[in-house]
């Protein structure tokens, strides 16, 4: 997944309710998009001779923007220092000395943006007017219009989780701007229209049609539903809007999916219906705040779904419980498969993280759970989400290498293992010290895998298992014994909860052999 912005310079090349009343009520003005305004320059439904006149009406309140950026790094040493070349080459790395010093250059990002009032609020995402790389600070943002006015604009509010930004500039009169719509109702192979600042150059506009809607990229976090388009979108159209035929924005153009970094046909929008109370929220200066849980999830997935007898795409299953956190309070336990919150489905489209994060702190939440086999409900009082670098902290991002012994006799090849391609062995505590798990973990850790099996393709040696289908095991029979069980009730697998060097532990299903 690639941010649809564009960085430039030295250093950094590498590198939304109907309605908002959006608008100051105190002017005369309308919305470019209002519904008397451009029905009658829309194309008509379902076979478009034209999207001009449209364009003519919207393109006004779409922006481009660019910031200006100061990085600080660390220069490379000078390789001739110490030697009888070392003031000759003195450039490099800042003197004939160590070299290394610290310096500041300057570079640039580019993106799209629109305005959603007369009054000068812009809409664009959180990583187009963000730093761009570790150490660089933005020093001004400008928003230049259409017709080639420039403003320096006011950074009002950001809110990095869903990737938006609000910004405020000023103008002398009011300014042509365009509302949300409901993104819910669109459908896929309904007609948009893209327009923004790719790679720097002047309004631009693309047509497509919606790809698919609720689109999930794999991403962490509570907000990874899109609307996917095929209407071209590449780098500097970050931010900038897509409109329906009725000259809607229906979605902020946010990220493509592309190796090379242009277009490929596959373009992501956040929906204008999820964006719209973030925004409202950041319009007024206030911080977004969202419930959470304390809990590390997963997707039932057709493996796990076949490990634990469940339908599929139905439910998540729970990971890991922080210690004293809102869902270990609630009674959660590792290997629970929340199934609905207050009685709506947890599904692909609906994921536990959007539900929950979607819950205001402090209130009350009806968890559905299957435990063992069995539905039962648990009910949890939400805490307020911390930031995402704050969770990156907790969750831990590290992968840590083999640090078995080269010893395996030590290794048990029991039936149980063998049905899986694996042998394990006790974890001990000198065992866990080398392979860099936490002293709490507990389970068998494995000491060899056979290549040609589903678990040679998933596991690999000193990984550590927790417990296999919810049970805990704490020897090689144990794996034994409930592998041969899930093999005579006719499952095609079992799901370990396996824990990776200092990562979270996750859970993930192996295929009987």
């Amino acid at each position: 997944m690639r941010y649809a912005y564009a960085l430039t310079g030295a250093l950094l090349l590498g590198g939304t309710a109907a309605s908002l009343a959006l608008q100051n009520p105190a002017t005369a003005q309308i919305a470019q998009n209002e519904p008397g305004a451009i029905s009658a320059a829309a194309p008509r439904a379902g076979a478009p001779m034209s999207f001009a006149d449209m364009v003519a009406k919207l393109q006004p309140a779409v922006v481009n923007i660019s910031t200006t950026q100061k990085v600080t790094v660390q220069q490379q040493a000078n390789p001739f220092a110490g030697t009888p070349f070392g003031d000759l080459f003195g450039q490099f790395g800042g003197g004939g000395g160590g070299g290394g010093a610290p310096v500041t250059r300057e570079g640039q990002s580019l993106g799209s943006g629109f305005l959603i009032s007369a009054d000068g609020y812009v809409v664009t995402n959180n990583h187009v007017i963000a730093p761009a790389a570790k150490g660089a600070t933005v020093e001004s943002i400008t928003v230049t219009l259409q017709d080639r006015k420039e403003y320096k604009a006011k950074l009002i509010g950001r809110d990095p989780t869903s990737d938006l930004a609000v910004l405020k500039i000023t103008s002398p009169t009011p300014l042509p701007f365009v509302k949300l719509g409901d993104s819910t109702r669109a459908r896929v192979g309904d007609w948009v229209v893209a327009i923004g600042q790719p790679f720097g150059l002047g309004g631009t506009v693309t047509a497509g049609i919606v790809s698919a809607v609720h689109r999930s990229t794999g991403q962490p976090g509570p907000f990874d539903t899109f609307i996917q388009t095929d209407a071209a979108i590449n780098q500097g159209n970050s931010g900038g809007p897509m409109f329906n035929l009725n000259g809607e924005v229906i979605g902020i153009n946010s990220q493509i999916y592309s190796q090379s970094g242009g277009n490929i046909g596959i373009g992501f929008a956040i929906p204008a219906s999820e964006a719209r109370p973030i925004l409202a929220t950041l319009m007024k200066g206030e911080a977004v705040k969202r419930g959470y849980l304390g809990v590390g999830i997963q997707r039932v997935n057709d493996d796990i779904a076949g490990a634990l007898g469940l339908p599929k795409d139905q439910g998540e299953i729970i990971g890991r419980v922080e210690p004293g956190g809102p869902g270990a309070k609630a009674g959660l336990r590792s290997g629970d498969v929340v199934i609905a919150i207050n009685g709506e489905a947890v599904t692909p489209d609906r994921t536990l993280s959007s539900l929950v994060a979607n819950a205001a702190p402090g209130s009350s939440i009806k968890l559905d759970v299957i435990r063992d086999g069995k539905r039962q409900s648990l009910n949890a009082v939400v805490a307020t989400r911390p930031s995402d670098d704050q969770l990156a902290a907790i969750n831990g991002d590290s992968d840590s290498d083999d640090g078995l012994p080269d010893d395996d006799s030590g290794a048990q090849a029991t039936p149980g293992s063998s049905s899986l391609g694996i042998s394990v062995q006790p974890l001990t505590p000198q065992i866990a010290r080398s392979i860099g798990v936490d002293s709490t973990v507990q389970g068998v850790v494995v000491a060899g895998v056979d290549p040609s099996t589903d678990a040679g393709q998933k596991l690999k040696r000193g990984d550590v298992i927790s417990s296999v289908n919810s049970q805990p095991v704490r020897t090689g029979a144990d794996v034994a014994r409930i592998v041969a069980a899930a093999k005579a009730a006719g499952r095609p697998s079992v799901l370990l909860n396996l824990t990776r060097g200092r990562q979270a532990s996750g859970f993930i299903a192996v295929k009987i052999k």
